[in-house]
């Protein structure tokens, strides 16, 4: 039996990443790989079998998102009534500035509204992500708000109005610690039934709680 044995830009066209990203999870481990002599080499059978595994892999909703103990504080946890996504980012963004780990807020600012000229961060399902990566925050930090309107001028990927925003601000060096935590948001706020619990909580505490210890 044949092994299809692929390089490093295959397997980028093949899961339509960028050839860097596949480098660095090799270098992690966290894609099957192996060397030979300088160069990496992937079997296709593996990589099917990773993102198979990828995929059906399920987040522990009744334990909450465990990860957002460590960068999600009680007091970046909003619960908002606007309507216009500059009225919410501007809420998110103060709360987030508000963070040890976030040094400029100036700075901040900039480079999520610079994300968001590149492509809309409203992943579908009333959810949107705005994340960035900059030299002026020391380690991952994140505020959430649940709005009770929704946010008219928020493009999302299925044209659903967004209402949960999770802002994700991290360090220019934490690319693997960053692409995981913005996996599992996105993984946890996909359960449906759990997006409906935290439409109807009562206020920013009980958000929290459900966030990160479960259902409350």
């Amino acid at each position: 039996m044949s092994v299809n044995v692929m390089t490093i830009e295959e397997v980028a066209k093949y899961i339509k990443v960028s050839e860097r990203t596949v480098l660095d999870w090799a270098q992690k481990g966290e894609i099957p790989a192996g060397k030979l002599g300088n160069v990496w080499r992937f079997k296709q059978r593996e990589i099917d079998q990773w993102i198979n595994d990828k995929l059906t892999k399920k987040t522990d909703v009744a334990g909450g998102l465990k990860d957002l103990k460590h960068v999600l504080a009680p007091e970046r946890v909003l619960y908002t009534d606007f309507s216009t996504k500059r009225d919410l980012f501007t809420a998110l963004m103060d709360s987030l500035a508000m963070a040890p780990q976030v040094k400029d807020r100036d700075e901040l600012e900039a480079a999520i509204w610079k994300r968001e000229e590149l492509m809309s961060t409203g992943i579908g399902l009333g959810i949107g992500i705005p994340h960035v990566r900059i030299y002026s925050v020391s380690d991952i930090a994140v505020s959430v708000a649940v709005n009770k309107n929704e946010i008219v001028d928020y493009q999302s990927l299925d044209n659903n109005p967004v209402k949960i925003v999770f802002m994700v601000a991290a360090a220019y060096n934490q690319h693997s610690e960053y692409l995981k935590l913005l996996s599992s948001i996105s993984t946890l706020l996909k359960e449906e039934s759990f997006m409906e619990k935290l439409l109807i909580a009562k206020n920013p505490e009980e958000i929290y709680t459900m966030l990160t210890e479960g259902e409350v």
